[in-house]
């Protein structure tokens, strides 16, 4: 199926943080597949209105109206991983409110992806909500099938448990994280001849000493996870002053031409 109007809604990891984009910015896993999606369709359009921080509540309170007037054909969502984040967040409220979201693109006609969240057991820190990601992912696979909406198993993709997948800060993909999951989107969408996400294997890392994983652990802590729990607790967000990269549906340009995920 040839898809001509594409609309991206999240937060951090749909706007592309992690992916640096020539020029400046950031480009990500849903400009790469846009990228792939415009070299097969005439007049295609692309629009992303993420924006990092973003609980999964103002995604759908803010950007799902902004979407529904742009009268996509095709809608990623992907949203709940900063809600998830935060001990006593309801994961079946979460759940419904992605229901109802789905349910609304959905009754346009509208073809919508959405994302598991990705297995955090190698994380020091995130890897205590796993329990709260295993489950939210059960729902949103529940939603998939009962709203004919179509899935990226991030779960299940093992590759991005390596490191090499995600930037310095532990919470954003990298670009080799963001390539391999524009791919395996493209890959659930059923577009052939775009690559395989699981190539090239990636070759064990040099196993740590425990003195040099504390060591690591710890600067990253300083780094990264202390300025986050910083802005948790002055109730502020990474996103405050930011706003969508492409608010309307436009043409990606001549640059769209070039092979977008190798």
């Amino acid at each position: 199926m040839l898809w001509t109007r594409y609309v991206a809604i999240g937060d951090s990891f749909t706007e592309g943080v992690g992916d640096p984009a020539p020029g400046g910015g950031w480009r990500g896993w849903a400009d790469r597949a846009a990228e792939a999606l415009a070299a097969r369709a005439a007049g295609f359009g692309y629009a992303n209105l993420a924006v990092r921080g973003r609980l999964l509540g103002r995604i759908i309170d803010e950007q799902l109206p902004a979407a529904l007037e742009l009268r996509p054909d095709l809608v990623s969502v992907s949203g709940g991983g900063n809600d998830l984040l935060r001990p006593g967040t309801d994961v079946d409220e979460l759940a419904a409110r992605m229901d109802a979201a789905v349910a609304a693109l959905r009754g346009t006609g509208a073809d919508v992806v959405l994302f598991t969240g990705v297995d955090p057991a190698g994380s020091p820190v995130i890897r205590r909500t796993r329990g709260r990601v295993a489950v939210f992912n059960e729902q949103l696979r529940a939603i998939a099938a009962r709203r004919g909406a179509f899935v990226v198993d991030q779960w299940s993709m093992d590759v991005l448990r390596d490191w090499r997948a995600w930037a310095e800060d532990r919470l954003h993909m990298s670009p080799e994280g963001h390539r391999r999951v524009a791919l395996a989107m493209l890959e659930a969408l059923g577009v052939p001849d775009v690559g395989d996400w699981r190539e090239p294997p990636l070759e064990p890392l040099p196993e740590l000493s425990r003195g040099a994983r504390l060591l690591s652990d710890t600067r990253w802590a300083r780094a990264y996870l202390a300025p986050w729990i910083g802005r948790r607790l002055r109730g502020r967000s990474s996103g405050d002053l930011v706003t969508a990269k492409r608010p309307v549906l436009a043409p990606l340009g001549e640059d769209a031409s070039r092979s977008p995920l190798l």
